[in-house]
């Protein structure tokens, strides 16, 4: 035999009663079933808030007529003229009573929690009467089961404690005498021993199954809902929540306990101590085989088995020198607010018994409060505590699973995946069964903790970044058809997926909370954009409070740099091809890599210096194995390397530059580049991360240009200046040809001195070869000493700066 109980919305309309019905026919086929059903969804609420409005003297009628027409729906739609009169009347007549019931407090002004079990039972009558007759046209021997009578509890109003040997008792001779039925039976109510209603807790459905099915030793317990079985976290928070196949009791009762609204925590009481297996399944998707809950689970590899959440919780810390080596304090305490029906849901103490954190629900957080103040009066006037301190706004989120047991790191990757996002943890509590760990945090910022927590542990999903990119010119442009092209790709080989969350340019920007349509994000951009605005771009950023985000900044101006520090600060990843900020003041950089060290995220910039060559990176490994680093060279202007490298043979120097600049190696004005002032900026950062607290002024620069280049008054007269002095050059290129050497402009780095000249270098130089527009650079370390490391390659344009920024975005993701 099984016990199959169908929750609200699989009795909340005609269409999921015909399913109902049509699961219930499919199991009898294979053997002998009990249903067990709660109200019509919604019903529960609604009846709950007419009782609230009758205490107060607030019209209900609405909601009451609501409720009928409700019921009186479904009865027109399943059953025949001939046969709904009946129900109509038996129906009415409970409407009736309930009115009744609802005008007593509204004569009174008051409403007793025996008055609001009363009040609250009717649901489950009304949809049991109804239901069983729908199934008695089809099955013939369908009968509705008044489970008060048969569940027997103490007065505990809103909250029955069952009495369990007298149950079983009744439910079984009960069963006896009506074997022959198909009983379908009402959940969630039960009396106490003078017969009044009383109620097992919202949710107490599910229990009414198990304790029939623990009287009866069925086969197993069904639990039909409208979701698929367990899932690893709320899907409601978390997209990618998955279905877990199996959990054992003590897994599903944490679980449960913590917020899971899936089936109700006592449920696994009776089932666990006749260890009868529980089922959650989706009336709405009968082929799913559904979340088994049982005593012999099978081994996992998973590392934990879900993510539950409180969303509401409030906190009360105490605390005093009263409290220190005094026995019976906690005892005192928890006793107290056990007597007054405080249900405490997370307790921490300190090593120091200095002060005793717990949480409850909002709704009790005052009521303790006072209580604590009566209870510890003299205390606090003799000023051994101090006065409890409540906070509200909290949430508690958990992690549970059995694998969790001795497996160390566990711990450590749930504080990493919290302090990563900036997630403040208030207390933290885990029992010694290891099977939970909690931890209380600000409301606002659960969302992003359980999707970060969730993508930490199971990395079998892939992890998401949320980036936010800033600037829409070349670089921008391409990164966005790299991160198009490459995403199958990442998913399928790196479980990694980005997600552009928001873009903005000089005139524009746009954000949404589903992400960007990287197939039409210029359309969009266009369309539903609202004016650039930095400032609100970065609020709006902050305020979707996103797990692993990035802020992704593609251009070359001073703006965003002023943000940093602000973004950083807010636990959020910088990745940045823009070299302004690295190579202002060196008070800044310090700060900007200070931030991202305390904050736990990452700050990046390997584009900075080489586009999309492993410079940045290179240095940083040599540094950290413990290599020292005597020498850097390098030529890091792609533009000046194209020059020096293309001028040869009969081709004048100014007429280089100028093929240079219809290549678009350029900027717009040569001397732009021409002038050092950019190589300088890349040296000065590489400086600075080898170490040295240097200054662009402590920068020696020898200028490749005759003084008048520099002056010209336009980039025409510019062009005229460079071909004034022609022999200039020629005798530079002549000079260097005459004795086997080629003209480059390099930058050194040595004992703390950056100088940038123009050389002649033969071929014994790593960068005599250089070719086209190829950066290069050489560390010469205690590692490489007499044959410098050598990284070479394209060092301009937007492709490979592109990829670069694409390999930083990606090297977050790994974290």
């Amino acid at each position: 035999m099984n016990i199959l109980k169908f929750g609200g919305t699989s009795v909340g309309s005609a269409d999921s009663i015909k399913a109902l019905l049509g699961i219930v026919e499919q199991a009898r086929q294979k053997e002998d079933v009990i249903v067990v059903l709660s109200a019509m969804s919604g019903v529960t609420n609604l009846l709950l808030e007419m009782a609230e409005k009758a205490q107060v003297a607030e019209d209900y009628a609405s909601q009451l007529k609501a409720i009928e027409e409700k019921h009186f729906e479904v009865i027109r739609a399943l059953l025949p003229a001939s046969a709904q009169n009946p129900v109509f009347t038996k129906l009415k007549i409970y409407f009736n009573e309930l009115e009744d019931i609802l005008q007593s407090v509204f004569n009174l002004r008051e409403l007793s929690a025996q008055t609001k079990d009363l009040i609250l039972s009717y649901g489950e009558r009304c949809s049991v009467f109804m239901v069983a007759h729908i199934a008695r046209q089809k099955f013939g021997n369908a009968v509705a089961v008044d489970g008060s009578e048969l569940i027997k509890t103490d007065s505990n109003f809103g909250q029955a404690k069952v009495n369990t040997a007298l149950t079983e008792l009744l439910i079984n001779d009960y069963y006896q005498s009506n074997s022959d039925q198909l009983l379908f039976v009402t959940g969630f109510i039960s009396s106490n021993e003078e017969g009044r209603v009383t109620t097992l807790g919202r949710g107490g459905s599910d229990f009414t199954a198990a304790i029939w099915g623990s009287a009866l030793n069925v086969r197993e317990i069904q639990i039909w809902t409208d979701v698929n079985g367990m899932l690893t976290a709320d899907p409601r928070i978390v997209e990618k929540a998955f279905s877990l196949s199996e959990l054992s009791y003590t897994e599903a009762m944490e679980l449960s306990y913590f917020g899971a609204k899936v089936i109700y925590p006592p449920t696994m009481i009776p089932a666990f101590l006749k260890k009868i297996p529980i089922v959650i399944k989706n009336t709405f998707d009968v082929g799913f085989p559904g979340t088994y809950i049982r005593h012999n689970v099978q081994t996992c590899e998973l590392p934990i088995k879900g993510i539950s959440s409180i969303d509401e919780i409030s906190v009360l810390n105490l605390s005093g020198s009263g409290m220190v080596g005094k026995a019976g304090f906690s005892g005192r305490l928890f006793s107290l607010l056990s007597r007054e029906q405080i249900n405490v849901v997370l307790i921490t103490q300190s090593s120091s018994e200095h002060s005793i954190t717990f949480a409850v629900k909002p709704a009790d957080a005052i009521r303790a409060l006072n209580l604590i103040s009566k209870e510890f009066e003299l205390e606090l006037q003799a000023k051994k505590l101090e006065y409890p301190e409540v906070e509200n706004g909290l949430s508690v989120l958990a992690i549970v699973g059995e694998n969790m047991k001795h497996t160390p790191g566990m711990s450590a990757r749930l504080f990493n995946a919290l302090g990563r996002n900036g997630v403040n943890v208030r207390a933290i509590a885990q029992g010694s069964s290891e099977y939970n760990i909690s931890v209380i945090l600000s409301k606002a910022d659960l969302s992003k903790a359980v999707n970060a927590v969730h993508d930490s542990f199971y990395s079998d999903l892939k992890k998401t970044l949320n980036i936010f990119c800033l600037g829409t010119g070349n670089i921008g442009k391409t990164l966005f058809i790299q991160l198009q092209n490459q995403m199958p790709f990442l998913a399928k080989n790196n479980d990694l997926q980005v997600k552009v969350m928001g873009i903005s340019n000089s005139r524009q920007m746009y954000l949404s909370e589903e992400g960007v349509n990287l197939c039409n994000w210029e359309q969009t951009l266009e369309e539903q954009s609202e004016p650039a605005d930095l400032k609100i771009f970065v609020q709006k950023m902050k305020g979707m409070n996103l797990p692993n985000c990035v802020f992704v900044d593609n251009t070359a101006s001073a703006n965003p740099v002023n943000f940093y520090q602000e973004i950083l600060e807010s636990s959020i990843s910088v990745v940045t091809c823009n070299k302004i900020g690295n190579s202002a003041d060196y008070e800044q950089y310090a700060a900007f890599k200070k931030a991202a060290r305390k904050y736990g995220v990452d700050f990046y910039y390997e584009t900075n210096v080489g586009a999309g060559l492993p410079i940045i990176r290179t240095l940083k490994d040599l540094m950290m194995s413990g290599d020292k680093v005597a020498c850097i060279e390098a030529i890091l202007s792609g533009t000046i390397s194209y020059i020096f490298n293309n001028f040869k043979g009969d081709v004048p120097f100014h007429k280089v530059v100028k093929e240079a600049q219809d290549l678009g190696y350029t900027e717009p004005d040569p001397r732009d580049d021409l002038n050092g002032k950019d190589f300088m900026r890349k040296m000065l950062i590489l400086a600075r991360d080898a170490g040295y607290a240097m200054e662009e002024k402590e920068v020696v620069i020898e200028s490749m240009l005759p003084t008048a280049c520099l002056a010209a008054a336009s980039v025409e007269d510019f062009y005229k200046e460079l071909e004034n002095n022609t022999a200039y050059f020629e005798q530079l290129k002549n000079e260097a040809q005459s004795t086997g050497r080629v003209l480059r402009y390099i930058g050194k780095l040595e004992d703390g001195k950056v100088n940038i000249t123009l050389q002649m270098v033969d071929d014994t130089h790593p960068f005599f070869m250089l070719s086209g527009s190829d950066n290069i650079i050489s560390f010469t370390t205690d590692r490489y000493k007499s044959r410098p490391l050598v990284v070479k390659g394209p060092g301009a344009g937007a492709e490979v700066t592109a990829a670069g920024v694409f390999a930083d975005i990606i090297n977050v993701g790994k974290k």
